[in-house]
């Protein structure tokens, strides 16, 4: 009878799980990455996104969520990130970021945080090792070694040792005002990325530098430059030549000009920046969200909410400014089956009070969160 008993119960928490792996989530507005669906339902089955249609069925074992009133999007990703302990992949998870880019940091502790990646309550983190920098140079100074170059010919074996840590894409710095990287070596390490098949992202401030790392084939750059406003004619020439996007990191630069005070007062305003950004917007440059933290004080997880309303205020539709933090971080950063809802890709999913497409702050409404079908804790 005992063992009985205990048979019983394996079947009824076998057949509970089974249960929440399978949902329905009918009548809700959805935002699949790309368009809008004014009304529709979407399965999910075992993590994976096996129906989007107006007319699913529900199954017997299928939980059944009412999404009248709310909004369905791809889970958010964040572009630009520095992540030191497990609790900053949570803090992003809670918010619905279940992609983060970091983009400089100690390799060994990379290495056991990615290890985290199938866990439900942790975002998904995918690394550059240790950015490319000149001895002394900016990512230098945080208290840990870190390999550097001085020549072109260094460029090689700097490579390959982010290849042997198996990182996910390089990240280079030129900024200037530290001892920097030239754009001779810059160009040599955009090109040992590429043959290792790896996108070469750039760190820089002024807009020279900009111009000359894009016009080497960097893939993109990791801030919007500060120093000076960019010819929309030269612009348009750019972008028609070459094929990169930009991670404008605007909370970060904002908050960084408010630290320092009049000396800010030698850069672009707010107005500038915002102009600059709808500047590549128009020229057709996808724009990637990220907030670059902790830099002054940033969080993991709502704060992406701030950057995303700053992409709102330059000027993008609500329609490019989800994509900016959904399926444009997915295609750039190539993750797979992520960042749209479409049968086939994973139930990374986030439900939301309110209409999104409509007004971008309603992303902070109350939320349920899914990473591969299950449901984060909040």
């Amino acid at each position: 009878m005992y063992r009985t008993n205990i048979v019983l119960a394996f079947i009824v928490c076998m057949f509970i799980g089974n249960a929440q792996n399978s949902f329905i989530i009918k009548n809700v507005k959805v935002f699949d990455g790309e368009s809008v669906i004014a009304s529709t339902s979407v399965k999910v089955e075992d993590g994976i996104i096996t129906e989007v249609s107006k007319t699913i069925k529900a199954l017997n074992n299928d939980e059944v969520i009412n999404g009248k009133g709310k909004t369905l999007l791809p889970a958010l990703s964040n572009a630009h990130v520095h992540a030191w302990t497990p609790q900053s992949l949570t803090e992003a998870a809670q918010a619905g970021v279940l992609n983060v880019m970091d983009m400089h940091g100690l390799e060994p502790y990379q290495t056991m945080m990615r290890q985290l990646k199938d866990s439900t309550n942790f975002a998904r983190y995918y690394v550059s090792g240790y950015a490319a920098t000149a001895p002394d140079g900016h990512g230098t100074q945080y208290g840990f070694p870190v390999p550097t170059l001085t020549k072109p010919e260094d460029a090689k074996k700097f490579i390959e040792g982010r290849v042997k840590a198996n990182v996910d894409h390089i990240k280079i710095i030129v900024e200037p005002w530290r001892n920097t990287l030239s754009i001779e070596t810059v160009s040599e390490l955009i090109k040992e990325a590429h043959k290792a098949k790896k996108i070469a992202v750039v760190h820089v401030s002024r807009l020279e530098d900009a111009v000359s790392v894009l016009n080497k084939n960097a893939d993109g750059l990791v801030h919007l430059w500060r120093d000076k406003e960019l010819d929309k004619a030269a612009l348009n020439t750019l972008s028609k030549e070459k094929d990169f996007f930009v991670i404008p990191t605007l909370l970060t630069t904002l908050k960084a000009f408010e630290s320092i005070g009049e000396r800010a007062s030698s850069f672009l305003t707010k107005a500038q920046l915002l102009s600059e950004l709808k500047k590549l917007y128009e020229a057709g440059v996808p724009i990637l969200a990220g907030t670059d933290p902790p830099n002054v004080g940033i969080n993991y997880g709502t704060d992406l909410y701030k950057e995303l309303e700053l992409l709102k205020a330059s000027g993008l539709s609500n329609i490019e400014v989800l994509k900016a933090g959904t399926s444009n971080i997915a295609q750039a950063f190539a993750l797979e089956k992520t960042g749209f809802i479409k049968p086939g890709y994973i139930a990374d999913l986030i439900l939301v009070d309110g209409d999104v497409t409509q007004n971008i702050n309603a992303i902070s409404n109350t939320k349920i969160v899914w990473k591969e079908g299950k449901r984060v804790k909040l």
